[in-house]
């Protein structure tokens, strides 16, 4: 059975980083999964992070044109929209949850996207929003 999933920046991040030792094997395993599947899912924010984090904070950065190669192939996944019940819900879940604003938008895109798992490494492993569960893929 498979699980719509929705991927943090800092896993594709990881699934890109050859020089990240297992956390490249790890997410790259991940990410492989979700695209056999076709049960990934990525916000507008995630592919915004992913493009600055792959061309300015690498140790070996990117260029523009092979982050926007990366980035252009995640649309072909589930991609949740920013809009303004998204922003209004995050806001929202980021006081009533105790979350920066960026992870309530995470979060609250993928709880608009019906997914079951987040993928992340920023949020606390095994924690649960309603029926969504953060996972932390290099946990054990």
């Amino acid at each position: 059975m498979t699980v719509r999933t929705f991927v943090d920046t800092n896993i594709l991040v990881y699934a890109e980083d050859a020089d990240a030792g297992h956390k490249f094997s790890r997410a790259n395993e991940r990410v492989r999964e979700l695209w056999q599947s076709g049960d990934g899912v990525v916000s507008i924010q995630v592919l915004q992070e992913l493009f600055v984090t792959l061309t300015r904070k690498l140790g070996k950065p990117m260029t523009h044109r092979e982050a926007k190669t990366v980035v252009e192939e995640y649309l072909a996944w589930r991609v949740v929209e920013n809009n303004g019940a998204l922003l209004v819900d995050a806001m929202r879940l980021a006081s009533a949850a105790k979350l920066s604003f960026w992870d309530a938008m995470v979060v609250q895109a993928a709880l608009s996207a019906g997914c079951e798992l987040l993928l992340s490494e920023d949020l606390q492993h095994g924690r649960r929003f309603g029926k969504l569960r953060v996972e932390n893929p290099f946990v054990g």
